[in-house]
Formats: structure tokens, sequence, C-alpha cells
């Protein structure tokens, strides 16, 4: 059901509040006007609108125009007003001073030095370290030298702690770190030896290793997928074309190191491992409660698919089983094909508990006649040129076509094996340890129960959670239901 937003949305939910709020402000620069854009737009689409987790964001909040514009002018940014308006049960939405910088990273384009770390903890104290999961092709880290579990300790020389590794590593383009070697679980040794990183634009290729292998008689794809971006699903399915040809019986999807991304993408993805039919639920989609009233049950329902939003059929495996490796640093859109796979097919989670997120965020920009939604194809609108202030709050849920969607805790594996920093593999290969563990399984020599690992990484943080689009699962724009 598609509606015009100007007159629908604009009309039906903002008419009590905008017949007494005038302009706030002459000045179309002015922070006010901003802070107009934050407060209406999640007032519209924030998922905890209209609960008592977010009192600031009802429809009675204010009587009249001066309580409102008051309001606003007792916070001293538009940053801090929309952190204040955030339900306590919001680990996720964020706000940015800068569309431009956003729109690239949900395309995959960020600065990036091409080390992709994963950090824990030394002991029981506030010292942390770092090792290296993985490197980027043709960055600073990959022309240094850097490889997979190399482990650092400092960054510009100071020791790495809980209190200050977020400002050392992200704060500066170029840091060096200081290498060290593992002498016990509890004991860091620098080595002696610093490099120098240096962050550049760079676009991510989220297909880092494809390959096939033969065991036992079994031909085995290996796809290790590093985020959800929209602009690469031609290259996914080519590489599915590509597992086709080769025969490949059995699909280890690996996970691990994926913070999500477009949910369209995800769509994508569980279709070309399994096959189902576009009758076949992948998701039904759950929003605040003035959204939902509106959408009939087809708007919030997305089916498998066997085409690419170009029309390009999906080249899918027909698996019924297919294995995934996933841990803590796997999240919302990662999380998400696991769970909409499940009522279909046996899905063989290894590894560890993901990151539990289940919610799905859009942009919103300074559009009113768009609904705060970028133009699109449903609606042209002019997005505010005189700020590049955007949004991406949390908006709504997603469930399997079981109901199931109670995972904030995270996805627990079916066989749990972690990451040991004696030993981390090459990815790809054989006897890397969690593709090895898959292997086990598949063929019918593998192990069974928890498997005691020396030197098992608790992961305490990653690289992945801190670029600009961090574990977000969204939607793309025309993807977004009309009203």
């Amino acid at each position: 059901m598609k509606l015009n937003y100007k007159l629908s949305v604009i009309g039906l939910f903002f008419l009590a509040l905008t017949s007494c709020f005038s302009d706030i402000d002459d000045d179309p620069i002015a922070d006010t006007d901003i802070k107009d854009f934050v407060w209406k737009g999640l007032n519209l689409w924030y998922y905890w609108q209209g609960t008592d987790s977010a009192p600031d964001l009802a429809d009675s909040r204010f009587a009249t125009d001066t309580d409102y514009t008051n309001f606003l002018n007792g916070f001293n940014s538009p940053n801090q007003l929309f952190y204040s308006l955030l339900s306590n049960e919001d680990r996720f939405s964020w706000i940015v001073d800068d569309y431009f910088e956003l729109n690239s990273s949900l395309s995959g384009i960020t600065k990036n030095n091409g080390m992709a770390f994963g950090l824990d903890r030394i002991g029981a104290g506030p010292n942390i370290y770092g090792y290296v999961q993985y490197t980027l092709p043709n960055t600073s880290a990959e022309n240094q030298g850097i490889q997979r579990g190399d482990i650092f300790l400092t960054v510009n020389g100071t020791q790495l702690t809980e209190d200050n590794y977020i400002g050392l590593l992200s704060s500066n383009d170029t840091y060096s770190i200081g290498l060290a070697e593992m002498v016990s679980t509890d004991n860091y040794v620098l080595t002696g030896e610093e490099i120098t990183l240096t962050k550049q634009v760079y676009e991510e290729n989220p297909i880092y290793l494809s390959n096939t292998f033969e065991v036992d008689g079994i031909k085995v794809g290996y796809l290790m997928y590093n985020r959800f971006l929209n602009d690469y699903d031609a290259a996914l399915n080519q590489v599915f074309a590509n597992f086709i040809a080769e025969g490949v019986e059995e699909l280890v999807l690996d996970l691990r190191y994926n913070p999500g991304g477009s949910v369209t993408s995800a769509i994508n993805l569980g279709s070309m491992i399994t096959g189902n039919t576009t009758n076949d639920v992948y998701l039904k989609q759950r929003w605040n409660n003035k959204i939902q009233s509106a959408l009939t049950e087809e708007d919030v329902t997305r089916y498998f698919t066997q085409a690419l939003s170009d029309g390009t059929s999906i080249n899918s495996l027909n698996l019924n089983k297919v294995y995934i490796l996933a841990q803590r640093s796997s999240a919302s859109a990662s999380e998400l094909v696991i769970n909409a796979l499940d009522p279909y097919i046996n899905v063989v989670h290894i590894g560890g508990t993901t990151r539990g997120k289940n919610e799905f965020s859009i942009t919103l920009y300074d559009n009113p006649d768009c609904a705060f939604l970028p133009p699109n194809s449903n609606c042209d609108g002019n997005i505010n040129p005189n700020h590049t202030w955007a949004m991406q709050p949390l908006v709504g849920r997603n469930e399997n076509a079981d109901g199931f969607f109670d995972y904030t805790s995270g996805l627990e594996p079916d066989i749990s094996f972690g990451e040991s920093l004696s030993n981390l593999g090459v990815l790809g290969q054989q006897d890397e340890p969690l593709l090895a563990r898959a292997i086990q399984h598949l063929t019918g020599n593998g192990r069974t129960g928890e498997t005691i690992i020396e030197n098992k990484i608790e992961l305490f943080d990653y690289s992945n959670k801190h670029t600009p689009t961090g574990t977000n699962m969204y939607l793309e724009p025309d993807d977004v239901p009309m009203f």
C-alpha cells in the first residue's frame, strides 16, 4: 500500500503537533532547526516512541509551541538532545553531523589502515592487548607486512588500557603500534618493533575469501563474508555461480568478523544458500505502534527472493544445511541470516555467542516532505541544504518465519569453538581451526561437545564495531514500507 508521504505521514502523525508549532527560528542554519529535525524524526520513526522508556518523544509531551522550543533550547547541541531522547534499551542508535561520510560508509568506503583487530584483557588488570584478525589488500597494514596473529600492546608508545584504547586507535589517521609476544596468558612482552600505519580512503570488498575443496569425496565451498553491502550483491551472486559450476555440496559461511549491514543483502545471501520460493517468509518487521498501525501484514513481510534488484537471477545452491562460523563480533545482519534460515534448513552454528542485535535502522535526513527519508523512488522531496546532520536510529526489529526474535543476548552456537591466540591459523585453509571443526562435522568425523582451547581469546572489543556504521543493520531507502 503506497501513499504520499507528505500528505499522509506528516499530516496524520504531526497534525496535532505542527498545528501549534510554527517555524522555530527564521535562521535556516539555527541550531534549534537541527534539534527540531532530531525530535520530529525520532517522534515519527523511533522504535521505542510511544513507550515509557522514551517519554520525551510522546505525542502529548508538549502543550504549546513555547514548551517545545524551550525544551529544545535546553540542550547544548543536537548530539546531546539525540542521546537524551533514546530508550535505555537502545544500544546502537547514533547521529552524525556529516551525512556524506555516513553515506560513504554504508557503501563500504571509509578511512582505513587495513588492520582488522580484536582486543582482549591481560589478566585481571586494566591493560589489554590487540591481535590482528586479518588485513585488507592494498592498504598500509598489508604494505607494512602486518599479518593475522600479530600482537600489539602499545599505540604511539602508550600501553593500551580499557580507558584509552578507543582514543588511541581512532583519534589519528597515522599511529604506530608496538608489536609484542605472548609469554603466557597473563604476560606479554614488547619485541621492540614498532610499525607505523596510515589510514586512507578505502573501498572494502566484503567478499574476503571464497574457495572450494574436496574432502572425503565431498565438494565443500567456503566463503568469508565480512560485511553486508548491497553494492556487492552482484559479485556475491557470481561467487555462488562459481560454487554451482564447481559442484559444491556443502557450504561453510564464515561470518565471524561480520558486524552486519544491508537487510537486502542478507535476504539475497539467504536465498543464494537455500533457493526457497518467493512465497517463503524470510522475516517480518515490527515497527513502533504509530508506524505498525498504518501498515498491513504484507507491508511488513519480506520473502526469499529469486532475483537481485536489477532483475538478475539468484544463483542458489538449494542446500538443506549450512555451516556458519560466528562469534561475538558477528552482529545484526549476520545474526539475521542465521535466524531467518533456521525455520527452513539445518543451520550449524560453530564458534561463540553472537553480538545480540535484532533491531534494524534507517537513515533520517532533514527532509520532512519525505518523512525524513532521502529522496527515493516513492518521494522526491529536498534535504535541507543548510546543514549535513543525519540520524541512524533503531526503528524496528526483525523476527523469523516462526516469530522468533528474542536474541538480544546473542545466538548461542551449536558447537562451541573459540579462536586461540596460539593457533589462529590461515583463513580459508582447511586446517584453520574453525574451518577444520566444520569439516570434521560435515564429514562425520567430528567431535561432540565443547573443546578445551588453550589461550582462548575472550573478545573484549574489535575494530569492525568502531567503523562509522558499526554493527548497524539497515534498510535501503526504497525498502522502507510506504503507508
